[in-house]
């Protein structure tokens, strides 16, 4: 206040990550004090007419120009949170225009379906609209929390049941899957397709994840329940016991529930003496029909879900006010309100202009979505392609994972015999919630799965270099990318795992493949990666390859084509044959750059 500001001797400048804006707003609401109101006007104000104006900070226009989110996720979520405080405690009509498009650009083209945000590592961002892939997404923990914070004041500003909707899809998913289920270690990405390539850590050089879920789960009471003026919101389905004030008088509510597991929720009020005062009650957008928000999302299975609300045993009806059921009486202590919603089994699809979900499915159930993983299915969940109209089952697991609700359907797998042609096998399909991912070892796991042959991907038969031993100048768990099988589309596709040296810079590295017995090789077929301009990673300088021979000694093969290194194709060059046990892969990394790569092949 002193130092920033307009005044003669000041200095007019912005944040340089956004939160203080959500915090001054919070002062003024403490304290009462306009000043730090006026100072969050100020810093929102003002970005975009400072040196900085670049995207990734969200300073590339005025915030009231802005209708896309873009730039790093989480900054981009908390200054979203301080525009709508802003909004709501100025009136300023101006700021609700401005976030409610940035709102709607976020939730219609560029929310996970499991409530994450954030598609790519390049500046931790936002992607184009409709950019959502699956293995790369980056969906960081932290921006998870900010798209609660930012859909939690949304609600505050309008009352409307929908900020909730995402907000509980965000909860339920891409938020607790950040933590481990012992809460002793963590995702800083949650990507919703995994090779085995992902594990969660004690602890991140940038820590900022770690902490910022243990910060939010002591805050979770505060999003339960709201209050305005004669109306008592119930937002969100847990058992506990609250105390609040409607009116400036007590009333304790009850919830005792089996959600997100079960539709059966009973509410006890109980009011110090008689009150009168309207209840209301979130019918969630998954009962209604709506998956979230717009049309990024849909249910595909023509289900129609319903939903019955009794007070001390009898029905009532209400026509839902913003998504919410209202029941306007006078309460009085030990009134029991029970509600029920219908809880089944969904399939989704995304909007077709996701190009990575397009002919694939994924499955929810309730406010839960679910993937497939390894340890539950004897089969590549990679290579699944569920039937047309799948049936479930539901299966209770109190001992697994800490109790939960497991899916079972029938399915096929789809995979390459050692001639090359395609084999379907039947197989039980087993399914388990997204968050609880990962607590069982590295392996293979999919939100997204199959539903129409094109967007299928067929088991590879063991070749060479997938059963070689692998090992590297820098030997690190994504090495296992290079013989994977899994190959770029073209020179943007980041979507596939891969191996790189950064941040060495200017060095000379190596891979090699050791095979069990030796091999006649002729071929060898590389994919860099190369993350310009953003990243650190370039094609290499030069390339060489080298064999063993017989007494154990590395000799160059003797190239019959060029060693190439253009991006997003296969580089392969042919050699004269040499018979081996094993073959080397050596790269002269640029000056000022580190090397990577998605795949080596030899044949």
């Amino acid at each position: 206040e002193r130092e920033i500001g307009n005044k003669p001797n000041q200095l007019i400048c912005v944040p340089g990550h956004q939160i203080a804006e959500m915090a001054l707003a919070k002062l003024y609401l403490v304290t009462g004090q306009k000043k730090y109101l006026d100072l969050a006007k100020f810093f929102l104000d003002k970005r975009g007419y400072t040196t900085r104006k670049d995207i990734y900070s969200q300073a590339h226009k005025p915030v009231l120009e802005q209708d896309e989110a873009v730039g790093h996720a989480v900054r981009a979520a908390y200054m979203y949170s301080g525009m709508a405080d802003v909004a709501a405690l100025t009136g300023d009509t101006g700021y609700i225009h401005a976030i409610d498009k940035i709102w709607d650009n976020a939730t219609t083209k560029k929310l996970y379906i499991t409530g994450g945000i954030g598609a790519t590592s390049n500046g931790e961002a936002f992607g184009e609209n409709y950019e959502l892939p699956n293995m790369s997404a980056y969906c960081e923990t932290c921006a998870a929390i900010g798209n609660v914070y930012w859909n939690y004041r949304l609600f505050l500003l309008h009352g409307e049941s929908k900020y909730f909707d995402v907000l509980e899809r965000a909860l339920y998913n891409g938020l607790i899957s950040g933590v481990s289920l012992d809460g002793g270690s963590f995702f800083y990405p949650n990507p919703l397709e995994s090779i085995g390539q992902h594990q969660r850590q004690p602890w991140f050089g940038c820590a900022c994840c770690p902490s910022n879920i243990s910060r939010f789960i002591p805050s979770l009471p505060g999003y339960v329940y709201a209050v305005n003026k004669n109306d008592l919101y119930v937002n969100l389905f847990m058992s506990n016991t609250s105390d609040m004030k409607v009116n400036g008088k007590k009333v304790t509510l009850t919830q005792t529930t089996g959600y997100p597991w079960s539709g059966d929720i009973r509410m006890e009020v109980s009011p110090k003496g008689k009150q009168s005062f309207t209840l209301k009650i979130r019918i969630p957008g998954w009962v209604q029909g709506s998956v979230v928000p717009g049309n990024l999302y849909s249910y595909t299975d023509r289900k129609q879900l319903g939903y019955k609300v009794k007070v001390n045993g009898e029905p009532v009806n209400a026509t839902l006010d913003k998504g919410y059921f209202s029941i306007a009486r006078q309460w009085k202590k030990g009134d029991v309100v029970e509600v029920h919603f219908d809880m089944e089994p969904r399939t989704v699809k995304a909007n077709s202009k996701v190009e990575a979900d397009r002919g694939k499915i994924a499955v929810e159930r309730g406010p839960v979505v679910y993937c497939a993983e390894w340890p539950d299915n004897d089969f590549s969940v990679l290579s699944v392609i569920v039937n047309r109209k799948p049936e479930f089952t539901v299966e209770c697991k109190p001992e697994l994972l800490y109790g939960m609700d497991q899916l079972k359907t029938s399915a096929q797998t789809i995979a390459y015999d050692e001639q090359g042609r395609l084999t379907t096998k039947d197989v039980t399909l087993t399914l388990i919630p997204y968050y609880a991912w990962a607590h069982r070892g590295s392996g293979e796991m999919a939100v997204w799965l199959p539903q129409d042959v094109s967007a299928t991907r067929p088991s590879q038969p063991v070749t060479i270099t997938s059963k070689a031993k692998v090992s590297a100048s820098t030997l690190i768990k994504s090495i296992s990318a290079i013989n994977d099988g899994l190959t770029p589309k073209d020179e943007n596709d980041r979507s596939v795992p891969y191996y790189h040296w950064w941040p060495k810079e200017g060095t000379t590295e190596w891979i090699c493949y050791e095979f069990d017995q030796p091999q006649q090789l002729s071929f060898s077929t590389i994919y860099w990666f190369d993350d310009a301009p953003w990243g650190g990673c370039r094609v290499p300088k030069s390339w060489k390859l080298f064999y063993k021979d017989n007494s154990g000694n590395w000799q160059p093969v003797n190239a019959l084509s060029a060693y190439g290194t253009e991006k997003g194709e296969g580089n392969t060059v042919r050699f004269s044959p040499v018979t081996t046990s094993a073959i080397k892969l050596e790269v002269v990394q640029q000056e000022k750059n580190a090397s990577g790569l998605f795949e080596w092949k030899v044949d």
